[in-house]
């Protein structure tokens, strides 16, 4: 018995559509591999950064800042506090259900409007619902400037 050889046969129409159909295939599936392998080695390139907030900024001099006056800082969401004592912060959450507190400057007490509860000005709970005083900040004068670390 004699073997055929495959290769050396003419090839039909729907043959030479079929390879033609699976040479592009394997041709894109390789070129996707090889796209896919550059943007990963591009990316690799620049380095994936968190730019997360500052925990620690310095205000202005103390000597500038009246005693009794109360900062507000609407992007850390702490108030700073001048007292004769000295400088204190605490931060804008209730205690309660983490609602933002506001300044009342008449009353001089922090008020959360989402549920009544009442601060003193040094974060006392004055009336409410919030179990225990605004957490306080870290706050020290360093040189010439105050510096508050959340």
């Amino acid at each position: 018995m004699r073997l055929v050889d495959d290769l050396k046969m003419p090839l039909s129409d729907e043959e030479r559509e079929r390879r033609a159909f699976l040479g592009l295939l394997t041709g894109g599936a390789f070129a996707a591999a090889a796209a896919g392998t550059g943007i990963t080695a591009i990316r690799f390139m620049w380095p994936e950064v968190l730019f997360e907030q500052e925990t620690r900024f310095r205000l202005a001099r103390p000597e500038t800042i009246a005693v009794g006056t109360v900062l507000v800082l609407p992007e850390q969401k702490a108030y700073v506090v001048h007292t004769d004592a000295g400088f204190f912060a605490m931060t804008a959450t209730c205690t309660h259900l983490g609602c933002r507190v506001r300044y009342d400057a008449d009353a001089n007490v922090f008020e959360c409007p989402c549920h009544g509860g009442r601060y003193a000005a040094d974060g006392r709970v004055l009336s409410g619902p919030p179990p225990r005083p605004l957490e306080s900040i870290a706050t020290r004068v360093d040189g010439a400037r105050v510096v508050v670390k959340l």
